[in-house]
């Protein structure tokens, strides 16, 4: 694991791999670990740069909120260490908003994007204060209730019928968060702005992934995407919730390296 510091906070990332880079950014409570399934179909060509983002895994959270413009500094920094200048970026609901920021900023350092399990809208009022909760509970009763709570909203119908061991796996992952950093991710998250209105700036080549049993971004927010990202593709993961990577990894991992392959250049 490679230490460095960025700001306030000190943040972890790993490499995987050699070849074009491209960086995976996961979602809230989860951590690199969360890509490794689906990464085995990219390293045997890719240079895979695994982030623990701000507040996860073995990364800082720093002072106050961890907004969407800390996190992008964060990877801004992450690729001076790394020595890159360009790369491709994949991201999942968190790590998808975080991109729509580092877009606004380092547009020229994104060759592709896949958005995935994720969206451009802002949060409403209503769901700006269930997050405001969601903080303060977690600070008074710890991660676990949280957690159990997300379980049928990060996992779909099929998972949570068919696959506990890919439920306990990423809850076993979701566990190492501390509730305090989990708190300052949920104030930043709620702090971000609304991204549709860059989708129409975005010339990369970009491919859009959602599950069929996601009930938290879903169908709806992707065709959103897909239909404002000038020549963007869209696939829609069967039998996959909110975490389509890591509930259908060999899956989402044959279909980000049919997409890095037809846009990176060897």
């Amino acid at each position: 694991m490679n230490h460095i510091h960025s700001g306030d906070a000190e943040i972890v990332y790993q490499i995987l791999g050699s070849g074009p880079p491209v960086v995976l950014l996961h979602p809230l409570t989860a951590s690199h670990e969360f890509w490794l399934p689906s990464a085995q179909a990219l390293t045997s060509r890719y240079r895979l740069i695994l982030p623990d983002l701000r507040g996860h895994g073995e990364s800082e959270i720093g002072e106050g909120p961890a907004t969407m413009q800390k996190h992008a500094a964060d990877l801004i920094s992450i690729l001076g260490d790394a020595g890159i200048e360009k790369a491709a970026f994949v991201g999942i609901s968190l790590g998808g908003y975080i991109l729509f920021e580092f877009w606004r900023r380092s547009r020229e350092r994104v060759q592709a994007l896949a958005l995935c399990n994720t969206k451009a809208t802002a949060d409403t009022p209503e769901a700006k204060a269930e997050r405001s909760r969601a903080a303060a509970d977690v600070v008074a009763r710890g991660v676990e209730p949280f957690l159990q709570s997300m379980v049928p909203r990060y996992f779909g119908q099929t998972t949570r019928n068919t696959r506990p061991d890919r439920i306990e796996g990423g809850l076993q992952i979701m566990r190492k968060m501390f509730p305090q950093a989990l708190a300052q991710v949920q104030n930043g998250m709620a702090e971000r702005p609304d991204s549709v209105a860059i989708l129409k700036t975005i010339n990369v080549p970009t491919l859009i992934v959602t599950g069929d049993e996601d009930v938290l971004t879903g169908r709806p927010e992707a065709e959103l995407m897909q239909r404002n990202i000038p020549g963007s593709a869209m696939i829609v993961v069967p039998k996959a919730g909110h975490l389509s990577p890591w509930e259908q990894p060999e899956m989402v991992g044959t279909a980000l390296r049919r997409f890095l392959d037809s846009v990176v250049n060897l």
